[in-house]
């Protein structure tokens, strides 16, 4: 399993990401303990000169990575056929114990990685570097996290075995599971309806306060969040099953698949990019700083207007999925 093309991509990849970003949090710690931009010393000229550099190289590592969470998740699919008792990438992660928290880890990791790069480019466009404490010490946090995924990745793949019968995702989002799918499965229809239709058009109204008055552009940030939580949800709640036609089928993974009209691709895309840029929106709306005055709002709207744009996309791609079935709930 470790020699397919896919997996030899991911480990390389999420290795060298954490090698770079353990060796830039050293980095981070040195500049934390003595950047000083009111000094003229030598080491402070260096740490200016440096950190342009590792700003850099971490963000095009972590623009690199972004592309990971998407590819793992269709290799596990890949490899459903494999094991003995898995239908889609649910089967696939739940092989050993390690892949379910490898995903939880890539998933975290997606959108600190955006929100890093935001603070990177807002802190570039300030003529005092004035975001370079709080982005370093984002990057504190993110090295570690680059450590885990590294290492659960290599756990996970190395550990994989065929001979193993796994489980479908049925059993993760049945009743007797117990756990959060499980609870997520089982929230009524009545209910996680308007709760998700409400949540995303309060988000995007919200949005659009802040496009045409250029106010609460944090608050959709923490919206934007917030809705993400819900969506999942929802997707899981009553989306995958009007989708396939199943009241009992929850699975959120098997939408990936091509007998499915691969809806996974059509409705997660455009809600992790509207994710994503929304927060990202709401980070550059609280950078509150005298020389990123004109520069952050501006970065906030483009950002809000894609969020905008991509989370209402995937409402209709919502809505156009649940007009088309045939399944009454």
């Amino acid at each position: 399993m470790i020699f397919q093309p896919a997996a030899l991509a991911l480990l390389l990849a999420a290795s060298l990401n954490a090698l770079l970003l353990l060796g830039s949090g050293v980095f981070a710690l040195y500049l934390l303990r003595h950047w000083n931009p009111a000094s003229g010393s030598e080491r402070q000229i260096a740490l200016e000169r440096r950190t342009y550099l590792v700003g850099t190289l971490v963000g095009l590592s972590l623009l690199l990575s972004l592309p990971a969470l998407a590819l793992f998740a269709h290799n596990a699919d890949a490899m459903a056929p494999f094991f003995t008792g898995a239908m889609c990438a649910v089967g696939s992660l739940k092989a050993n114990v390690w892949g379910m928290p490898a995903l939880l880890t890539m998933l975290a990791g997606f959108f600190l990685a955006a929100a890093w790069l935001v603070l990177n480019h807002l802190d570039s466009l300030g003529w005092d570097t004035p975001l370079i404490r709080g982005k370093y010490r984002l990057l504190l946090l993110l090295a570690p996290l680059a450590l885990a995924q590294s290492v659960l990745l290599w756990l996970y793949y190395l550990n994989l075995n065929p001979e193993v019968i796994t489980s479908c995702c049925g059993s993760l989002f049945g009743p007797a599971s117990g756990g959060v799918a499980a609870e997520m499965a089982a929230l009524p229809v009545a209910t996680a309806m308007p709760l998700f239709f409400g949540g995303l058009l309060l988000t995007l109204a919200l949005g659009l306060v802040f496009l045409a008055r250029g106010r609460f552009g944090w608050l959709f940030g923490l919206l934007a969040g917030l809705h993400f939580l819900l969506a999942l949800a929802a997707v899981v709640a009553f989306i995958a099953p009007y989708i396939y036609e199943q009241p009992n089928h929850h699975c959120p993974f098997c939408l990936l698949q091509a007998e499915h009209g691969y809806a996974g691709w059509v409705l997660y895309l455009p809600l992790f990019l509207g994710t994503a840029s929304g927060i990202g929106a709401g980070l550059a709306a609280a950078a509150r700083v005298d020389s990123l005055k004109v520069a952050a709002p501006q970065v906030a709207v483009g950002l809000a207007k894609v969020s905008v744009a991509a989370l209402g996309v995937f409402g209709l791609a919502v809505l156009f999925y649940l007009l088309r079935s045939n399944l009454v709930m």
